[in-house]
């Protein structure tokens, strides 16, 4: 539910433009501001929840994440839009450690892939839902920027009911803060693992940011579902992907889906020179289906790795910079879309960032077998 309603606002940033007057960079950096309130929210929230237990923290970031969709519903100006992401932000750097933790716990069996194969399905498959959703309800339905939220609302009506089910834990300990740690004997690992998973989010920002107004530039019209759904793919392929694999028994290397990531880019950047909506949709079936190899991956090598007394802090860790994928690469996309135009925002980032995913699968390759 949280992960929904996060991306909700994707598909109506376009709609936004025309109500508030701002530019594409304003767009990127609302977009932005959502990654530089959760970095720091999960630098904190790992140590916290590892003391008071997961369900104090996951029931804090869901009342957040209401006051974000009550923001949106309620917005007449840009200044709402950066309010309520930040604090979507927010929640969700507080939540994301915490209910991987839960899920970690509270798996029956005590099945650590499981627990993270339902985490990273959730947190991709909920992605892709919300531009989807609210695509449709932005084109079709009265009230585009109101009926969207107030529909998050209910939803996370029913994810605080769940919440509220879960164990009470507490942990013993100081209650202070203090900045994730990694121990020194998983770093190499965990550095190797956090850059599959920036990459692939990295991508994910751009398809989530950029992609819906691409699409309108390649097809020189307004659709929001049209918008809503060039963004949402991406990630409704990538859950699609995880859930065929575990349902499968496969096992597949990161370094399949790095390079899977590759191709949708270059799809991508051909798209924008052919103005073909085909081939976009292909990319983000492509960069999709890779990008839920690489997070699936990353995020159970992490869950593997991490000590019980310290997992939400690994967890937050991990979480916190693969944000940093998500935030940074798009402001720097928003930048020179300003300064040039769109389509070569787009080609750029994607002659950029594909080397870098094939450097990372040589080097996955190379020494993941070896460190497992």
């Amino acid at each position: 539910m949280l992960t929904v309603g996060t991306n909700m606002p994707t598909p109506l940033y376009a709609r936004y433009q025309i109500e508030f007057g701002f530019s594409p960079l304003v767009v990127t950096l609302v977009f932005a501001v959502y990654a530089g309130a959760l970095i720091p929210t999960a630098m904190l929230a790992g140590a916290l929840t590892d003391r008071i237990g997961y369900r104090r923290v996951a029931v804090t970031a869901v009342v957040l994440a209401a006051t974000a969709a009550a923001l949106f519903c309620l917005a007449d100006g840009v200044a709402w839009l950066f309010a309520a992401r930040a604090l979507q932000g927010i929640s969700v750097g507080a939540a994301s450690g915490a209910l991987t933790v839960a899920l970690v716990e509270t798996e029956p069996s005590g099945e650590r892939a499981r627990a993270s194969l339902l985490a990273s399905v959730m947190i991709t498959g909920g992605g892709g839902i919300g531009p989807v959703l609210s695509g449709f309800l932005g084109q079709y339905a009265p009230l585009p920027l109101r009926l969207t939220y107030l529909l998050e609302l209910a939803l996370l009506a029913v994810a605080m009911a769940a919440t509220t089910r879960l164990p009470r834990q507490t942990r013993p300990g100081a209650r202070r803060f203090q900045l994730p740690r990694i121990p020194a004997t998983l770093r190499g690992r965990f550095a190797l693992a956090c850059a599959v998973s920036v990459l692939g989010w990295a991508v994910v920002a751009l398809f989530l940011a950029m992609v819906p107004s691409y699409a309108t530039a390649i097809m020189h019209r307004h659709d929001l579902l049209l918008s809503g759904t060039a963004g949402g793919l991406f990630l409704l392929f990538a859950a699609g992907m995880q859930y065929a694999l575990a349902r499968g028994g496969t096992v597949t290397s990161p370094a399949t889906g790095l390079l899977l990531l590759t191709a949708g880019l270059v799809m991508l950047a051909v798209a924008g020179g052919t103005r073909s909506l085909w081939l976009l949709l292909a990319a983000a079936a492509c960069g999709g289906a890779g990008q839920g190899i690489t997070f699936m991956a990353a995020l159970a090598r992490v869950n593997e790795l991490a000590p019980r007394s310290s997992r939400a802090e690994v967890l937050s860790a991990f979480y916190m910079i693969t944000y940093l994928g998500v935030g940074l690469p798009v402001i720097g996309v928003g930048f020179l879309a300003a300064a040039t135009d769109l389509l070569t925002a787009v080609v750029t980032f994607s002659v950029v960032t594909a080397p870098a995913c094939v450097l990372v699968a040589a080097r996955v390759r190379a020494t993941w077998a070896d460190t497992a």
